[in-house]
């Protein structure tokens, strides 16, 4: 995003924050917390990824004071979140730690991150002390299976209008899935979470139902493996996280393992579309989804471009046709609509397919040129 509106000071702490978070924190607002300094923001919310959801904070700056730390704000309903005071065991008894705050440097542009993963940190403690303090005897049976699992989020939520629940996020698979693609353009490490809900309050019972589930992961993972087309197992009466977990993660390697081999297969399926329609125009060299060819039908000359899904070859490709000769009123190319429906065999071998995508070509693209001469005629 841009920075114009903040002082040089509290820029340079949000450009570092951003690009060098191990995590994507993103700023959802900022505004002026004072009337002398027209225009000069200095306050903003961060949307700070956690438990699968963000958790959004205030911090809070000073204009008038540019070297001073910031103050946090955090959510209403963490009011018993105090991350830098310490309670002793007699009642009044407390005292504050040493902190990111404690020798705060507004000049060093690392400390802003600094804070906030300090603040996560002890926020992800606070939300565990929460949840065991839970009286649930299935969800402390719960938690006794997993304990030793790395990396696993917990939240606790309860309210007035809505009954309490302990979310869990749980990372899935000991497998290095940005190494297993060639030339991966992820900057963050992929990685798939199952995010297990209880509902809390309830005491525990060998039949109690299942708590609902759900496979989550970044967006960007989606180019290699769609996560919401996976058939999560059955959760059997009795059943707890500690054995569900590797029947899961046993079928999700499977399919991830499966889609990193497809992409040759996808790749196999372009290189062999050169020697009969000629070299692409432009081609995805990362995940062989897209790729785009110049096709001559006698003076007719178009492109070509093929859209591959995760389920190449099982799922044919689809086809948009672009005329580079014909235009419509906004000056824009004519394209078809997208082509799904043509002769198809997953089960030809890769040169097969372009031979016989060929000779769609061929065919289908009078009926393009006629509907790019009808286009014309229209405007």
């Amino acid at each position: 995003m841009p920075f114009d509106g903040f002082s040089p000071l509290i820029s340079s702490q949000l450009q570092y924050l951003l690009n060098h978070s191990p995590r994507t924190i993103q700023i959802e607002q900022a505004w002026s917390g004072t009337r002398y300094f027209t225009g000069s923001l200095d306050r903003f919310t961060l949307l700070i990824p956690y438990c699968l959801d963000y958790i959004k904070w205030d911090i809070i700056y000073n204009a008038e004071f540019p070297l001073a730390a910031p103050d946090v704000i955090f959510g209403p309903e963490d009011d018993g979140f105090h991350p830098f005071l310490v309670v002793g065991r007699e009642e009044g008894d407390s005292r504050l730690v040493k902190n990111s705050l404690t020798d705060w440097n507004n000049k060093d542009p690392t400390r802003l991150l600094a804070l906030v993963m300090e603040l996560r940190d002890k926020y992800r403690s606070y939300q565990e002390r929460r949840v065991g303090e839970v009286d649930d005897d299935r969800l402390k049976f719960e938690i006794s299976t997993i304990v030793s699992r790395e990396g696993i989020e917990m939240h606790m939520s309860s309210g007035v209008e809505k009954p309490g629940e302990v979310k869990f996020a749980v990372p899935l698979m000991d497998m290095n899935i940005n190494k297993m693609v060639l030339g991966c353009p992820w900057s963050h490490p992929q990685k798939i979470y199952l995010q297990v809900i209880y509902p809390v309050g309830r005491k525990y019972a060998p039949a109690t139902s299942a708590p609902r589930l759900k496979l989550m992961c970044a967006p960007e993972l989606k180019a290699l493996f769609s996560i919401d087309e996976v058939k999560l197992p059955a959760w059997l009466d009795g059943m707890c996280m500690a054995e569900y977990l590797p029947r899961l993660e046993e079928l999700l390697q499977r399919q991830v393992s499966e889609a990193v081999m497809l992409i040759d297969v996808r790749r196999q399926f372009i290189e062999a579309l050169s020697p009969v329609i000629g070299r692409p125009l432009e081609a995805d060299p990362v995940f062989c989804r897209k790729a785009s060819f110049l096709v001559c039908s006698g003076p007719f000359t178009f492109l070509v471009h093929f859209f591959l899904s995760t389920h190449f070859p099982k799922q044919r490709p689809s086809l948009m046709f672009q005329s580079i000769q014909h235009f419509n009123s906004l000056g824009m190319p004519v394209k078809s609509p997208l082509i799904t429906e043509y002769l198809w065999s997953p089960r030809w071998e890769p040169s097969q397919m372009a031979e016989r995508i060929s000779d769609f070509l061929v065919d289908e693209s009078l009926n393009f040129k006629r509907h790019c001469n009808e286009s014309q005629l229209q405007h």
